[in-house]
């Protein structure tokens, strides 16, 4: 599962760094819509690009790595409630007054599931990126600026590790956010760096498997011999 959506992942995102990179922004704005819910219409080249980084590096820990960690820890049904509560908080968490309350307790189980996940992923993508110090720097000077509390350190490790800027002017829905700027020592994205952070994706989550198959494996030799003695 956690690859087939890696794999779904990095085809959207290198398509619109594909239409970009010829000029077709148009076509960019339409797709864009497929990877995350920002107002395409109210974006440029850079600023669609920007968006696609910030994406990829948030679904790495949503789709791939946190879902890698509850199959470690539970197994199979382990993976599919990480999943259940994702999909869950993606479909009405914050979102509707109508589901306030509903969606508020979603939101928070997915932060709380989340969690685990979100800093395996920063701590690799500073591991794995072309700057582990920018990306430690930028995780601990700005992460807990971010208001989402996962979130905040994948992005941040991604930015310092790829030496850009994200966070900034937000739209979504009609509706203008003003985020900090994660990693402001870095460089605005370009077009190139969706290709740079999809690499780093796909790093991150090869090196998220082989820790969750190894910690599966330690867990249930551990729970063998507690069953031995």
């Amino acid at each position: 599962m956690g690859r087939g959506r890696r794999d779904s992942l990095g085809r959207e995102a290198r398509a619109i760094g594909g239409t970009l990179a010829v000029g077709d922004v148009d076509v960019a704005r339409e797709r864009l819509p497929h990877l995350c819910g920002r107002d395409p219409q109210a974006l440029d080249s850079d600023g669609i690009a920007r968006a696609v980084v910030e994406s990829v590096a948030e679904n790495t820990s949503d789709a791939v790595v946190g879902a890698l960690v509850w199959g470690a820890v539970g197994g199979v049904p382990g993976l599919v409630a990480f999943r259940a509560v994702n999909t869950l908080d993606a479909m009405v968490g914050h979102k509707s007054p109508r589901y306030l309350r509903y969606g508020w307790a979603s939101a928070r189980l997915d932060d709380v599931l989340g969690w685990p996940g979100a800093r395996l992923t920063a701590g690799l993508a500073a591991l794995a990126g072309g700057s582990p110090s920018g990306a430690v720097r930028a995780w601990r000077a700005d992460a807990a600026r971010h208001p989402s509390p996962n979130a905040g350190p994948v992005e941040a490790s991604f930015a310092g590790a790829l030496g850009v800027r994200l966070g900034g002017t937000l739209s979504y829905g009609g509706r203008v956010e003003h985020r900090p700027v994660l990693n402001a020592a870095g460089r605005d994205v370009r077009v190139a760096d969706i290709e740079r952070a999809e690499r780093l994706s796909r790093r991150v989550s090869w090196l998220a498997l082989g820790v969750a198959v190894t910690a599966r494996r330690v867990l249930r030799r551990t729970a063998k011999s507690g069953r031995d003695v």
